[in-house]
């Protein structure tokens, strides 16, 4: 007998391509709402526009650990839905196929991408977390090239103010540039010139050029009449401020990779504190993991409505349990890190009580003749929406009837 039959190549066909697409999709729904929250940001800072994808490159981990279950389950949930509504699951389970049989391909992919997610959570998150973090740092340092604002005067050195007016080509080209430079001596220059440009300084490495075009110099040496002087280019040196090195990794929690997340928790030598906080993470990490294993059950608890229903009810809940259980995983890791309750009661707590209403669901599907895992909720929800078509009915019957006595 063969291993993966004909029926078990429909099913992963059936599963692959809509869990590819809720992938794409909630990966791109949360990447872009970060967009726009780091556009703003960017454009605060006077920051390149580029760096805003690098911001988002860093945080693709941590929105492909959220949407790998999430594709996972509703991909195997619309794939059993679509063999429920279309009666194929009753030929399959008539013919001897029972629901953990047609799961062996469902559970094959869970595996696939569990391993995956282990991959992420435990070693490719932490470090694009601190890069991510990194590149934030060096966005408010100035240390890349964002710390002249466009339409702003900047204080450089406490000696100099620098206004420029439009900046093109990435901040290469300026044009609009007005400077004021005091010195020690009294002496004040302001320098106004059309354009300009930032050249590197090969002698000096903490100053770089502004080379300018086209310009006028004042110099006002405290007597009555002050100095003008016109050029065609004027080379302005500009002192570097000094960029305080960013922090090495690992002083957040979430930075740390599995071993080190392991070697700290449970080291003598640690405090209470950080003890608390690395068991924190760590418990949460394999929680959501762990989770992914009992997702095929709750996708086929969920996948199948009441005979002679269309019912997409199930898709709902599915998305709504699956969020919650993470929002409590979450609140738990907060409570956790705090030292309130222990790591292990408040992650592996929820994590058992759900397995055990995902398990008690699956076994009212599979094994109860006729059971429904939300057969109370389905009942509710097909009363409501009965009420709410007779009530559009009913208010549509009295539009047209109003239209009839006006005419």
């Amino acid at each position: 007998m063969k291993f993966i039959t004909a029926t078990d190549r429909y099913i992963f066909r059936l599963v692959l391509t809509p869990m590819i697409g809720v992938f794409v999709i909630a990966a791109s729904l949360l990447m872009l709402d970060k967009m726009l929250s780091l556009f703003d940001i960017v454009a605060a800072q006077g920051g390149p526009v580029g760096i805003v994808f690098r911001l988002l490159a860093n945080m693709l981990p941590e929105y492909a650990s959220l949407a790998i279950p999430l594709g996972l389950m509703l991909g195997i949930l619309l794939a059993f839905r679509r063999l429920a509504v279309s009666s194929e699951l009753d030929v399959l389970r008539a013919v001897g196929m029972g629901y953990t049989r047609l799961l062996r391909v469902p559970y094959m992919i869970t595996a696939v991408l569990l391993v995956l997610n282990f991959s992420i959570v435990s070693f490719l998150q932490p470090y694009a977390l601190y890069y991510y973090q990194e590149l934030r740092y060096e966005l408010r340092s100035g240390a890349l090239g964002a710390s002249i604002k466009v339409g702003e005067f900047t204080t450089l050195e406490d000696r100099m103010a620098l206004r420029i007016e439009r900046s093109e080509d990435d901040g290469t080209k300026l044009g609009g540039i007005f400077a004021r430079i005091a010195d020690g001596k009294g002496q004040v220059l302001s320098i106004s010139a059309r354009e300009g440009r930032f050249l590197a300084n090969e002698e000096n490495r903490d100053t770089i050029i502004l080379r300018l075009t086209d310009g006028t110099i004042v110099q006002d040496t405290g007597g009555t009449s002050p100095r003008v002087l016109s050029f065609t280019q004027h080379d302005l040196p500009i002192d570097l401020p000094a960029i305080e090195q960013f922090r090495e990794r690992g002083n957040e929690d979430r930075e740390y990779i599995l071993p080190e997340l392991l070697r700290i928790g449970w080291a003598e030598n640690s405090s209470e504190e950080v003890r608390a906080q690395t068991q924190a993470n760590f418990n949460y990490r394999m929680v959501e993991v762990v989770m992914m294993l009992l997702l095929p059950l709750l996708a086929v608890a969920l996948a199948v409505p009441p005979k002679r229903s269309t019912s997409s009810l199930g898709v709902f809940v599915s998305i709504v349990l699956v969020v919650a259980y993470h929002k409590v995983n979450e609140y738990g890791q907060s409570v956790a890190s705090l030292g309130r309750v222990d790591p292990w009661l408040a992650l592996w707590g929820p994590f058992f009580v759900f397995a055990a209403l995902i398990l008690w669901m699956y076994y009212r599907v599979a094994y109860v003749p006729g059971g429904q895992a939300i057969g109370a909720l389905e009942t509710l929800f097909a009363k409501l929406t009965k009420w709410l078509k007779s009530l559009v009915k009913k208010r549509r019957s009295h539009q047209m009837k109003a239209i009839a006595d006006a005419a």
